[in-house]
């Protein structure tokens, strides 16, 4: 009888530490979760990192804020046991908005089956397209917790577009296979991660002008030494274009508080989608359509008006010698640039770090560039502008939350801690 206690004991014993360990291993759905992203010096594109396939391993992507899905080049070296390309018309198919029936006449490979749905990939930089194979596979991902980095967490079934490699031949860096989109499209990454991990859609940019982050989820989300940067953001209205793009309705630019007059019927979006301001990760500098980049520049001008102007450094038009300026903690001390939101004013202010920009040894130039006449989006503010601002972007609320420049608060947005907690 004794024995027989004993045994039941040892049984028992087993079961809670087996219970015990497989919980302690099996992290519960996260909050949010992160990739970290570094700036490409030869074409300042800000690349991820993310691991994917199995056996898992690391791929570098472009982001993209106005591409709808990643894409990925598919036809060299494309290895994965959990690889799987969804029938044309399948439930899949019908929620990547994939219309088109794939066939491919050679081998069938990753990328390249009969009768699966397609859909067209694009080069943001050469705005070269084209047709490409829905596909699913693992992608694992980097959880957070609080301001250290959790457990890595894995999504089985994450769906992507086996794009051409032609897409890469030219303006990507040669060790990038693809574009990470974040856009507002159904299988983007934001709206995926939060639909199979069960948390809000939002997702929040923190871009260096080394390294950074995305975030998804609603944060908090910290820095070192402590600080919680999206405590102090400010909100406009998120318009989502038809084809899942981020617009907002600046209203005014204002230099050193002086508003810059402006023909404000092109900050307007029109019937067709033309006009208005659009956000990208993909475009180094703000562009300006040409008449409001000449009455910006020269207004520019004028607030420095003793300040001698230089040869410019292409693709720039107002340049100075970079000794003339002081130096803050917020970068050179040029004029602030305001862009002001809606009846209620909110400002988004533009100071010298993300406004001037080293063209050349010695050389500060006006971070900003013509976009001609006639431009589909009159505004379209640039990587360089957003660069170590936290960028929110609430989907759910639609709404878009910036802090501006995070060195007011004695931090940047390469400040993360990796220390990694239990």
């Amino acid at each position: 009888m004794a024995s027989s206690l004993n045994f039941l004991l040892i049984i028992f014993l087993i079961i809670i530490s087996f219970t015990h360990f497989s919980n302690s291993q099996i992290p519960s759905n996260p909050s949010n979760l992160m990739l970290t992203v570094h700036k490409d010096s030869a074409t300042n594109l800000h690349v991820a990192r993310i691991t994917k396939r199995t056996p898992l391993i690391p791929i570098y992507f472009a982001i993209d804020l106005n591409q709808n899905f990643m894409w990925v080049n598919c036809e060299k070296n494309y290895v994965s046991s959990t690889y799987n390309a969804p029938k044309c018309h399948s439930t899949l198919c019908s929620k990547a908005n994939a219309q088109y029936c794939h066939k491919c006449p050679s081998k069938a490979r990753p990328g390249c089956h009969n009768n699966t749905c397609g859909l067209m990939s694009v080069n943001p930089v050469t705005h070269q397209s084209a047709m490409g194979e829905l596909a699913w596979d693992m992608v694992s991902v980097q959880s957070t917790k609080g301001s250290n980095p959790g457990p890595m967490v894995v999504m089985n079934q994450f769906l992507f577009v086996c794009a051409p490699a032609r897409l890469l031949q030219r303006g990507i860096p040669n060790y990038v296979q693809g574009m990470a989109g974040l856009g507002h499209g159904p299988i983007s990454l934001p709206n995926q991660f939060a639909s199979h991990f069960g948390f809000k859609p939002s997702f929040a940019l923190c871009l260096g002008s080394s390294s950074g982050f995305v975030f998804f989820g609603s944060g908090p989300f910290y820095m070192r030494p402590g600080i919680d940067i999206s405590s102090r953001v400010g909100y406009t209205p998120l318009i989502i274009s038809p084809w899942g793009e981020y617009y907002i309705k600046v209203t005014s630019i204002r230099i050193n508080q002086k508003n810059v007059p402006l023909n404000t019927s092109l900050l307007n979006i029109n019937e067709k989608w033309t006009g208005g301001t659009i956000i990208s990760t993909t475009r180094p500098y703000t562009v300006l359509e040409h008449s409001i980049y000449k009455s910006f520049t020269n207004f520019f001008t004028k607030q420095l008006s003793p300040m001698p102007q230089i040869q410019p450094v292409a693709p720039f038009s107002v340049c100075y010698e970079k000794n003339k300026f002081t130096s803050t903690r917020v970068g050179p001390g040029a004029p602030t640039v305001d862009l002001v939101f809606g009846k209620k004013g909110t400002v988004w202010t533009i100071f010298g770090a993300n406004s001037m920009v080293e063209a050349r040894h010695g050389v500060l130039c006006l971070g900003f560039v013509d976009g001609g006449l006639h431009p589909r989006a009159s505004i379209v503010i640039g990587a360089h502008q957003l660069e170590d601002n936290l960028v929110q972007f609430d989907l759910g609320r639609s709404r878009l939350g910036f802090s501006s420049s995070l060195l007011f608060q004695r931090t940047n947005c390469a400040n993360f801690n990796f220390t990694t907690t239990s």
